[in-house]
């Protein structure tokens, strides 16, 4: 698993060589070993790796002292210390030309700002993903989709393939994020009410998620439930879509749909497939913007009417394909063929788990296998 190479690893060292790179993303999701990887022989007792959770390295840290001679030094969730900012905008201006730096951490980077000087125009910022088809394998089968429909994305449960294994890891992994991350980031007192919220969410995982309804179950607030669902967010354990509103149709507004960056937790069958096709193709707006500094946005297509096509990619405001999961093999979607004539987006896929291909009249719809779909389109 160690000597895999990541997605995002070549745009990595490019950018290390003008900027910082922070690297971001869910815990457990492999951003510690891509990071060692910039090391020669790296590990995670190298003298450049300093990790905010290893008491001899914090003391360095907020002291700003770097280990002699190396060209590159690892900040590993150095964003638990409240002037890390301020900390990497004075090595980092010290430094320039002399040094690369690169800072990891299971959190929003670009969102815990907490005080201090501004780092824009010092840093690149990647998000790293759950292992994906193509990353897992370029050559891909309906074995691969399987073991990433059982197992989800994250490097350990994957690559063992163990259910026992699987259950342990996440329920490890789940009390080390609000354990752990929530008290060390945020200040929430009700940490039993937001496990029961996690333990609600993946029932409602595809459908327009009704914050009202969450708070009447938990016997909270509206707005408090609301900014449990952005912590959850901001540490990579959830995502919310939101609706495209195009003016063509009367689009539904304001109800976003959630997913899990572990899709592994939400229930088995069409729910966990809709989210396995979410994370893959945020995985890829995600890449073009990181890499390419496109605005891309992950939305899905909703009437008033309850017509729905699950996803909409968006570049730079403009719809670029949806695409609509089936987990059997079917004919088009009546909800594709009414979009299709209304909405001003250029493609449609229904993707699915069997082996038919084919394509409409018009040229605009297409119906193929999931893996064929991530291959043709080159999602990361």
């Amino acid at each position: 698993m160690n000597s895999r190479s990541r997605y995002p690893e070549k745009q990595i060292r490019r950018d290390l060589a003008s900027k910082m790179v922070f690297l971001g993303g869910p815990r457990q999701v492999g951003k510690t070993t891509l990071a060692l990887r910039f090391l020669q022989k790296g590990s995670v007792r190298h003298p450049a790796y300093l990790s905010w959770d290893d008491p001899h390295a914090r003391e360095n840290i907020m002291r700003g002292t770097l280990p002699s001679n190396e060209p590159l030094v690892i900040f590993d969730e150095v964003h638990k210390f409240a002037r890390w900012r301020n900390l990497l905008k004075g090595l980092f201006d010290t430094n320039r030309g002399l040094r690369q730096f690169l800072v990891t951490g299971s959190a929003r980077l670009d969102l815990y700002r907490r005080g201090g000087d501004s780092l824009q125009g010092r840093y690149h910022y990647h998000r790293l993903h759950p292992f994906s088809l193509n990353e897992m394998n370029p050559k891909s089968s309906p074995s691969d989709l399987k073991d990433l429909l059982t197992f989800g994305g994250f490097p350990e449960p994957l690559f063992k393939g163990n259910f026992t294994e699987w259950r342990r890891w996440q329920r490890e992994r789940r009390t080390r994020v609000v354990r752990d991350d929530l008290r060390d980031l945020e200040r929430v007192r009700e940490l039993s009410l937001i496990e029961l919220l996690l333990s609600a969410l993946p029932a409602r995982v595809g459908s327009p998620l009704s914050i009202k309804s969450l708070a009447e179950d938990l016997q909270v607030a509206h707005d408090t439930v609301d900014r449990w669902l952005d912590i959850l967010e901001r540490l990579y354990v959830c995502y919310r879509i939101s609706p495209y509103g195009s003016p063509q149709i009367r689009a539904v507004k304001k109800e976003r749909k959630l997913y899990f960056w572990d899709w592994s937790e939400t229930p088995e069958g069409g729910p966990r497939l809709e989210n396995l096709v979410a994370s893959h193709l945020l995985k890829f707006c995600h890449f073009k913007e990181d890499t390419e500094g496109f605005d891309m946005e992950l939305r899905y297509l909703r009437d008033i009417d309850k017509r729905e096509v699950d996803f909409v990619v968006l570049q730079d405001r403009k719809p670029l394909f949806a695409v609509e999961c089936k987990s059997g093999e079917r004919e088009i979607s009546s909800a594709i063929r009414y979009f299709q004539q209304r909405v001003s987006i250029p493609r449609f896929f229904q993707v699915h788990l069997g082996d038919r291909d084919f394509e409409d009249s018009s040229g605009r719809i297409r119906v193929l296998p999931f893996l064929k779909f991530c291959r043709e389109m080159e999602l990361p």
